[in-house]
């Protein structure tokens, strides 16, 4: 590790000499000036990983070089150190930007647990966490030795989203590696788990079975609308559990967790089906049969999901909930500003319905677009650019107004997406469905071995286009690709993110309900 250079500015600071002996002992080196001018001509000279910065000195102040710091050379952590414990001057330092803020006398350690802090607190957390999933890899490998139910699958799940977020920022290329094949083994596993119980959950012969896309509102949604207060259900479309996780932090500022929920999504995980299902708590075969009006046919012209309101409406009825409800679907940053604006008049509904649509557009982009998928190349890159939109946009914007009021808050989604990057060959004819994580029409020809093979769609209660139209899901990483063309294909669509089979990321996905901190 290079060496960290200090720059320490104190007019008395020969009396500081003992606490410049221990860090040079440490190994550190110390750069001692007695004014705040001097301060800035040292960091105008050579390069400082940190300063520490008397407050009270005659000539240029603390504060006073304080600032000039900052606009010289922002990214240069400071630390105020002064005799005052007035609160004027701790509002001005903090308002300065300071990283740290110290009373004297100050103590040896305290200035070496400080500049520990500051400059390798990154290193410290990473080393931290990389020992930690060493010493958790083995539990987490006897987990998916043994015979896991669905709550099990939820536990483990979190548990590597939990370890993918910790281990993002190391440099260990190694722990990179195994976490990699452990979560690959953990996706393997759960597809051959989805698969032996997914027709059972179904067709009621098992009647333990999880949350599914067309009860999670029954379950979850539909005691919130009982109590007094507006409810708010945001559907971010194609979000995945760790994206969650990952704006968790800027939310909590405004709201507690009152339950951070996963539910199974049904297949096809995609919206014509999944979110369908969600709305009208049916399962698509039965929405076409009881709601033929509501039901787009895959192959048919027009939006797949253009009466999901209807759909919804028909569920609460069902439920006998009669009540005041608004529908808003969030396509571009202009809108939802306009709905923002709008939220008093949203207050005077019982259920607000909002869908967000950036996340998928951001999923489709990066399949058609090299710019954007340079800039979400991986899942930490993906996670990422989600986390600067989320900043930006119009739905931070309208939680920033909820969090002001006693209202329900609802945070779910409809599917996740996987990082694809396994070709499995597929032929079909003209009527097979184009998705690349699961195909339906005739003639289609495959290796039964290599995916989720439904001869029946009645079966999984999928509308039936043709007597003999299976369906096929693709697993974990697979995608399908068409012999005709293939490596120009595959290249194409090879690390996009992609949805419509079976996997942790898809199909287990967040229900989040909140209350404002206030």
């Amino acid at each position: 590790m290079d060496t960290i250079t200090i720059l320490w500015a104190d007019d008395e600071i020969d009396l500081l000499k003992p606490h410049i002996l221990f860090l040079e002992e440490k190994g550190y080196n110390v750069i001692p000036v007695t004014s705040g001018g001097d301060a800035i001509d040292e960091l105008n000279e050579q390069q400082v990983d940190i300063v520490f910065l008397d407050e009270n000195m005659p000539g240029m102040s603390g504060l006073d070089t304080l600032s000039t710091i900052k606009e010289q050379h922002p990214h240069v952590p400071v630390v105020m150190i002064t005799k005052s414990e007035e609160e004027h001057i701790m509002d001005e330092a903090l308002g300065g930007k300071i990283s740290d803020y110290l009373i004297k006398p100050v103590k040896p350690n305290q200035i070496l647990l400080t500049i520990k802090k500051l400059t390798e607190s990154r290193r410290l957390v990473t080393e931290r966490s990389t020992m930690s999933y060493q010493q958790q890899f083995r539990d987490i490998s006897m987990q998916l030795s043994g015979r896991l139910d669905y709550d099990d699958w939820v536990s483990l799940y979190k548990k590597l989203v939990y370890w993918d977020l910790e281990l993002a920022e190391s440099d260990d290329t190694n722990i990179h590696d195994i976490f990699t094949a452990q979560k690959t083994e953990a996706n393997q596993l759960f597809c051959r788990y989805y698969e032996q119980h997914y027709i059972d959950w179904l067709s009621g012969t098992d009647t333990d079975k999880p949350l599914l896309s067309p009860t999670i509102f029954r379950e979850k949604l539909f005691p919130l609308l009982r109590d007094n207060r507006p409810t708010f259900l945001l559907v971010i479309d194609n979000f995945r559990y760790d994206q969650w996780k990952f704006l968790q932090n800027a939310i909590d500022k405004m709201f507690r967790v009152e339950h951070d929920d996963i539910f199974y999504s049904i297949i096809p995980t995609t919206t014509q089906f999944a979110r369908n299902a969600m709305f009208a708590g049916l399962m698509p075969a039965e929405i076409e049969r009881k709601y033929p009006n509501y039901w787009v046919q895959e192959d048919e012209e027009g939006n797949k999901n253009q009466y999901e309101y209807e759909l919804l409406q028909e569920q609460l009825r069902r439920h006998g909930l009669n009540l005041r409800s608004s529908y808003n679907k969030v396509l571009n940053a202009q809108y939802g500003k306009k709905l923002v604006d709008n939220i008093g008049n949203l207050m005077h509904n019982q259920l607000n319905v909002i869908i967000y649509n950036f996340i998928d557009m951001l999923s489709h982009a990066r399949t058609d677009n090299n710019i954007v998928r340079e800039l979400a190349e991986d899942e930490q890159a993906y996670r990422s650019v989600t986390k600067s939109w989320f900043d930006h946009s119009p739905l931070a914007d309208l939680l920033k107004e909820l969090a002001e009021s006693d209202v329900n808050v609802v945070i779910t989604t409809d599917h996740g997406s996987v990082r694809i990057d396994n070709p499995i060959r597929v032929k079909g004819d003209s009527t097979v469905s184009v998705n690349l994580r699961y195909k339906q029409g005739r003639l289609l020809d495959y290796n039964p071995k290599e995916v989720f093979e439904v001869k029946d769609p009645a079966k999984i209660f999928m509308p039936r286009r043709h007597i003999t139209s299976p369906y096929i899901f693709a697993h974990k990483n697979d995608f399908f690709a068409y012999p005709n063309n293939y490596n120009q294909y595959v290249q194409y669509y090879n690390n996009t993110f992609q949805h419509g089979g079976i996997s942790m990321e898809e199909n287990l996905i967040p229900f989040i309900t909140l209350r404002s901190n206030r």
